[in-house]
């Protein structure tokens, strides 16, 4: 136990960390934006190409690790509209948007420096692997769902447009396409880029979470908080518990590596889950309760499942 509290501690002190500091005007709030987006669009996506690069993609890209992954995901999606709309009583459009918010994990800001963290390197390649595919196949679901329930959607065609260029606009994906054309092409480098993408990957994971931390300062609990907290269980741990189940009970897969898939898939909901919920203004305020919550009860339920995954 004093093992997981060494790995979990320092992860959500930088979180409040970034959370004080903003609360008490340390830092401006709004930088936090800023630092995120330094985050997202250069130093992640320098990490993603660099640990790409420098992997054993042949053997990062396990279908019995990804496709739980993304089953349980989906399952999630389904568990989480039907809650809304039977037992809240919402309309199918902001059904769907809650089941999403049980359903997006937050990857990158969170996902990454606890993987690092907990498994150290190692746990890179398949960590990536997952990530690679999440915004391309979760978004474009869940665009999908949403124009094809709600009224006043718009065409199919479209919608796959949108979802294709939201996708490919993102620098994260830039950076995966870069690292895999420059790992099957052999591609070596020099001393001067390796060590620029070296610094630039050192940055990800401190102002990840001091960023993560200080964004927490929008997020205000509202009217729809039990909601948020059904979307925030489905995500911590329901989704984790059927990657657990599909992995371990049916596939067999070794812990050594299954717990790689299980562990990102215990991570709290990610920012686009309000950015979804927004674009298509429904339930919002579930979305930003959701990240609120999830977050900060992630600190005990991560260490659960580090507890259980435990050899």
């Amino acid at each position: 136990m004093l093992a997981i509290i060494t790995v979990i501690a320092p992860i959500f002190a930088l979180m409040a960390f970034g959370y004080g500091a903003v609360r008490f005007r340390l830092f401006p709030a709004e930088g936090i934006k800023s630092l995120i987006a330094f985050v997202n669009n250069f130093a992640t996506p320098c990490l993603l190409f660099h640990s790409l690069l420098t992997s054993d993609l042949r053997s990062a890209f396990n279908l019995a690790i990804i496709g739980p992954f993304y089953i349980g995901a989906l399952i999630c999606f389904v568990l989480g509209i039907v809650v809304a709309i039977r037992f809240f009583g919402n309309t199918p459009g902001v059904g769907v948007s809650v089941g999403f918010s049980g359903t997006f994990t937050n990857t990158v800001l969170v996902g990454l420096p606890i993987m690092t963290r907990a498994y150290g390197p190692e746990s890179l390649p398949v960590t990536l692997s997952i990530i690679g595919l999440h915004g391309a196949i979760l978004l474009t679901i869940g665009m999908i769902t949403m124009e094809l329930v709600r009224r006043d959607g718009q065409p199919l065609g479209k919608t796959l447009f949108v979802a294709a260029r939201r996708v490919l606009s993102n620098p994260l994906i830039w950076g995966i396409i870069a690292g895999m054309i420059g790992y099957f092409s052999g591609l070596q480098l020099i001393e001067p880029a390796e060590a620029f993408f070296v610094m630039m990957s050192s940055a990800v994971i401190p102002a990840a979470l001091f960023g993560i931390g200080g964004a927490l300062n929008e997020y205000k609990l509202s009217d729809n908080w039990r909601q948020a907290l059904v979307a925030s269980f489905i995500k911590l741990i329901v989704h984790p518990a059927l990657a657990y189940v599909m992995m371990i009970w049916i596939l067999h897969v070794p812990m050594e590596i299954a717990r790689y898939g299980i562990l990102l898939s215990a991570m709290p909901a990610g920012v686009n889950v309000y950015i979804f919920a927004t674009y298509y203004n429904r339930a919002a305020s579930v979305a930003a309760n959701t990240i609120l919550i999830a977050t900060v009860a992630s600190a005990v339920t991560i260490s659960a499942w580090l507890l259980i995954l435990t050899p």
